[in-house]
């Protein structure tokens, strides 16, 4: 495998930051990643590692407010100008950068969490442009008195500054995947049943840290925009999608929300939907103990759908 980095400036002049991963030999397809929040794109190394060996090249870019993007740890957690919308136009930029350099390849999008939920934005807006569509430790509903309560706590918020980490959301949020671990060595019991990768998760500076106010509200209006009907109807009905996390993954009711989810894009007529639900698994399935299977499945489905 070969490996390399490189950035582009965003429309709003932000410096985002590129990792790129490429087999040794000729390259049959591109996987573009999307991270979830308060972590970064280098933590998909691993599953570059294997999917470079079987001939996906692989892009994954650290969003606004993440990682190398970010820059130093103290400026972690915040979007900046135009919030959730255009951290989600960053992702087609990187994809419009991936076409050029590889202009006679597929290209899949796989999303994780926050990324898999950006990639329901994205597959609204730009779904006709790629192959295929992965989503992993994804959602597909929440109580709408969640929603619109969490968006009022978060906005009256806002006064005491935009950038302002919030740890009161930040309890609200992930404090509450935590419970069905708790008594639990960390905060992040959720991610894996390997304790090895949730320790690593832990000591990672650029992972775990409390987000701003601003980030807080501006993914509950991403939620808003990507659950409503009229958007999530202009999905290519051809889509492939795969939808993948593991059955004790509470960001998702332990997968009911993501049933939820496939029921509603089968209703709206989007047919090529495949499920995989991993027994014990948590939210983190490529850092699970199961993660060969994972990855078996991911390639063997990328490989169908070339």
């Amino acid at each position: 495998m070969q490996s390399s980095t490189f950035t582009f400036t965003d429309k709003d002049g932000v410096d985002i930051f590129v990792y790129k991963w490429q087999p040794d030999s000729s390259p049959k397809a591109v996987v573009q990643i999307a991270h979830g929040l308060a972590e970064h794109a280098l933590r998909y190394e691993r599953m570059a590692e294997h999917l470079t060996r079987v001939g996906y090249i692989c892009y994954a870019n650290d969003h606004r407010g993440h990682g190398k993007t970010a820059g130093d740890v103290e400026k972690t957690g915040y979007l900046g100008q135009g919030g959730w919308d255009s951290t989600v136009e960053d992702l087609k930029e990187l994809t419009d950068h991936i076409k050029k350099e590889n202009p006679n390849l597929p290209l899949f999008f796989l999303g994780h969490s926050w990324g898999s939920l950006m990639g329901q934005d994205y597959i609204q807006k730009w779904g006709g442009e790629i192959k295929g569509v992965i989503l992993s430790g994804s959602n597909g509903t929440q109580s709408k008195l969640l929603i619109f309560m969490g968006s009022l706590i978060a906005k009256s918020q806002l006064k005491k500054g935009p950038e302002k980490r919030n740890e009161k959301l930040d309890q609200m949020t992930f404090g509450a995947y935590n419970k069905p671990y708790e008594p639990a060595d960390t905060k992040f019991q959720w991610l894996s049943r390997d304790q090895d990768e949730v320790n690593k998760y832990v000591e990672d500076p650029y992972c775990g840290f409390v987000s701003s106010t601003s980030l807080f509200v501006e993914i509950l209006k991403g939620l808003k925009i990507i659950w409503k009907k009229e958007n999530e109807l202009k999905i290519p009905k051809d889509l492939p999608i795969l939808i993948f996390t593991g059955d004790k993954d509470p960001t998702n009711n332990f997968g009911k929300n993501l049933n939820v989810l496939i029921k509603r894009y089968e209703k709206y007529g989007i047919k090529n939907i495949t499920k995989k639900f991993y027994k014990d698994a948590r939210h983190e399935v490529f850092n699970e103990t199961n993660r060969d299977e994972v990855i078996q499945d991911l390639i063997k489905w990328l490989d169908e759908h070339l």
